[in-house]
């Protein structure tokens, strides 16, 4: 991850103590002083020199004094040009990795899969875990059929794609009989076979309405289960698993009330969230969002650190970790890398989509 960018110029003694700087505030959480910086740094500089320094540092805006203290923390600047020119990134430790292995090779769906790759990066990393679903394709509709079953009930089965059978009970307002239900069906399928299943229901209103003087209620009442049924698959399916909030109480700078309840609303709500993950999914490899970086107000005290994951070399989904600005991004970077590689191969080799 380390990288020779340095934009602002900045002399290897200022690039050194900003180093020590991020470090030190990453792993103490406290504002860090001129004396300690000194001692940290391992430089015989006078007092004064220092402070020089880090008024520099402070007028380009990399680190900054919060509320009175006379110690300095580091801003999403300053985070910024630690990771992109100073960091260096840790292997992960071979438990972790035969942790990884393990739990995510012996998953039998992918649904499962994917869950317990948002709970490892939670659990690695002691912050909330995330992972979004691969994107579907779009899904055919081939066949369909209604069973007509006890209490007003029916099964519906239906076929998408080329041999992808569902199969799902609805409730009908009343009970219909089965010449009712094959003639839905036969209208149904001699009319949007080899449609896409997502524009269905909307053109199929339509269509009832235009040819209405020409079926009977039966079909039509018929027909209008059928809109019920044809109901997207994956309406109220999850965007993401998110696993781990809860981790980032544990947190001095995210643990008021108010940072808080803003924090987990933007979990609740997911549109936020969903649009911050869409522009990490066009993004290869490792992708990271610092504080205001993300453009979100709930966020400002976040990192987000991501990896895209793939299926059949195209990119389908991303994973993640959501944490404090302050976080070991030298040890997230590589958990949430390896993580994303091995949810791919483990797609990849079971030859599995989420239903």
């Amino acid at each position: 991850m380390s990288s020779v960018s340095n934009p602002l110029q900045l002399s290897e003694r200022a690039l050194h103590f900003l180093k020590v700087l991020v470090e030190r505030y990453i792993s103490e959480g406290q504002p860090v002083g001129s004396r300690a910086l000194a001692r940290e740094a391992g430089l015989n500089l006078s007092p004064a020199t220092i402070r020089n320094v880090m008024a520099d540092l402070e007028e380009l805006g990399l680190i900054t004094a919060p509320h009175t203290s006379a110690g300095r923390v580091p801003t999403a600047m300053g985070y910024r040009l630690f990771i992109d020119t100073l960091l260096t990134v840790k292997p992960l430790q071979s438990n972790v990795i035969r942790q990884l292995r393990h739990d995510l090779d012996t998953q039998d769906t992918p649904d499962e899969l994917l869950e317990t790759a948002s709970r490892l990066l939670s659990e690695v990393s002691h912050m909330a875990g995330v992972v979004t679903l691969p994107r579907q394709e779009a899904v055919s509709f081939r066949h369909i059929e209604f069973l007509p079953l006890s209490e007003q009930r029916i099964l519906v089965i239906l076929v998408t794609n080329e041999q992808e059978v569902h199969n799902k009970i609805i409730h009908a307002p009343r009970q219909f009989s089965n010449a009712d239900l094959q003639a839905a069906a036969n209208f149904l399928n001699r009319t949007y076979a080899g449609k896409d299943l997502e524009l269905i229901r909307t053109s199929l209103i339509q269509d009832l309405a235009e040819t209405r003087d020409r079926l009977s209620q039966a079909i039509i009442d018929a027909a209008a289960i059928a809109e019920l049924a044809l109901k997207d698959r994956s309406s109220h399916r999850k965007p993401f698993v998110l696993t781990g909030e809860i981790n980032l109480m544990d947190f001095s700078e995210l643990a008021s009330m108010e940072r808080l309840r803003s924090l987990f609303e933007a979990f609740r709500q997911k549109e936020d969230i969903v649009h911050l993950l869409d522009r990490c999914i066009e993004t290869t490899g490792v992708r990271i969002f610092i504080g205001e970086e993300s453009g979100y107000r709930a966020l400002d005290q976040c990192s987000l650190v991501t990896a895209s994951y793939t299926v059949n070399d195209q990119v389908v989904g991303v994973l993640g970790v959501i944490g404090p600005t302050r976080m070991e991004y030298e040890r997230v970077i590589p958990l949430v890398d390896f993580t994303a590689k091995l949810v791919g191969a483990a797609l990849n080799h079971k030859s599995l989509s989420p239903s």
